[in-house]
């Protein structure tokens, strides 16, 4: 008997559309990271997103790269940061030189403590160490409440670049998620909930700040007929290729969201009556796009842990994930200073990430289902 087919966690989901608009740049011969189909994705994000500007580079670690050189970030500054997040928007501040310091979550969001961050700016202003940059993060697609994180760090004039690179599609009360931080970092990653294969987005309302990161996104090249530079630059521009499979996933991103949203709810259902099973919880100032449908298991009442669950949806070709590890627990940051980190240690020690792809079939979902069920009850 042959193995069963592999259900992936999150899997690129193309409509069909973009194979044409990739057409079109081979028909317009701009092939190289410029042309009309990287304006065009760029005035589309927009569009979508509310913000003024924003500038299509090859990856969210590279918006964050020059998110962060264009707001001075240099050796010895500190950088704050959400403690649970990938590597990809932390690793950026080891590139200037800097040091990071790691503060926890919360509880009911999993994204940035309001409360604690406002707590460790002023013990951090008493002490005349105050960061240069604070960077929360959208995790699994839920916005961080960057209304207060931004407020709170406005009193002491620090600028906030978010993270957002896990929700494109998710709401912050009114708007898009991201919009308000003084830029804003996005990600296209093939696993996100809409891809342009590799790739990001640096956003901003500060037009001048897009600008110069286009610039620097392209070897920082003078407006001069020879080449000329008088400072280095980068080659972080994302490709006219990636730009148009983006403006084909734009068309789609409100059933993207809405199918992701969907599992998430069949998941939840079908869990219900497991004790010690929870699913992520959803802040109450906006709306997850459910990038990835995350649950959690109480080691009081649960007797399997997510590595058991993992290993064994493993044998029968489903891919599970436990949640992100937290920063401060990597070995590239083992010095790098934190403070309480009980949540995200919980988080790791207790979290599962199931299959999410919106291109999943219903008799996929059912099979995960079942083989969760059958693991925490055996």
């Amino acid at each position: 008997m042959s193995d069963p087919e592999r259900i992936f966690l999150s899997p690129p989901h193309m409509s069909g559309r973009e194979r044409d608009l990739v057409g079109e740049v081979f028909d317009s011969n701009f092939i190289a990271p410029a042309g009309p189909m990287i304006t065009r994705f760029e005035n589309e994000f927009c569009a979508l997103t509310g913000h003024k500007s924003a500038a299509a580079l090859s990856s969210g670690t590279g918006a964050m790269d020059i998110a962060l050189r264009m707001l001075g970030v240099t050796t010895g500054d500190e950088v704050w940061v959400a403690n649970l997040t990938f590597i990809g928007g932390v690793s950026p501040i080891l590139y200037r030189g800097a040091v990071p310091r790691f503060l926890d979550v919360a509880a009911n969001t999993w994204t940035l403590d309001p409360d604690l961050l406002k707590d460790e700016l002023g013990k951090a202003d008493k002490e005349g160490r105050l960061p240069k940059v604070v960077i929360p993060v959208d995790l699994y697609g839920q916005s961080c409440d960057l209304d207060r994180i931004v407020t709170t760090c406005d009193a002491y004039d620090i600028p906030v670049v978010v993270d957002a690179a896990e929700s494109v599609g998710a709401r912050y009360k009114d708007r898009h998620a991201g919009k308000g931080a003084r830029m804003a970092v996005y990600s296209f990653n093939g696993n996100k909930i809409i891809t342009t294969a590799g790739g990001g987005m640096l956003a901003s309302d500060d037009e001048e700040l897009i600008a110069r990161a286009r610039y620097l996104s392209q070897q920082a090249r003078q407006p001069v007929p020879h080449y000329e530079h008088t400072e280095t630059g980068y080659n972080y521009r994302m490709p006219s290729l990636c730009a148009a499979v983006g403006v084909g996933q734009l068309e789609v991103l409100a059933e993207r969201v809405a199918r992701r949203r969907e599992i998430f709810d069949t998941y939840a259902q079908a869990f219900a009556d497991l004790e010690g099973v929870d699913m992520m919880p959803e802040a109450d100032y906006g709306t997850a796009n459910r990038w990835l449908s995350v649950l959690t298991l109480d080691p009081e009442t649960v007797a399997k842990s997510p590595m058991e669950v993992i290993a064994a949806a493993e044998k029968n070709n489903i891919e599970c994930r436990p949640v992100w590890k937290p920063m401060h627990e990597q070995p590239v940051f083992n010095t790098a200073a934190h403070g309480a980190t009980s949540v995200s240690d919980r988080l790791f020690a207790t979290g599962l990430c199931l299959p999410s792809g919106s291109s999943m079939r219903a008799v996929d979902q059912e099979r995960v289902i079942r083989q969760i069920i059958s693991t925490l009850t055996a």
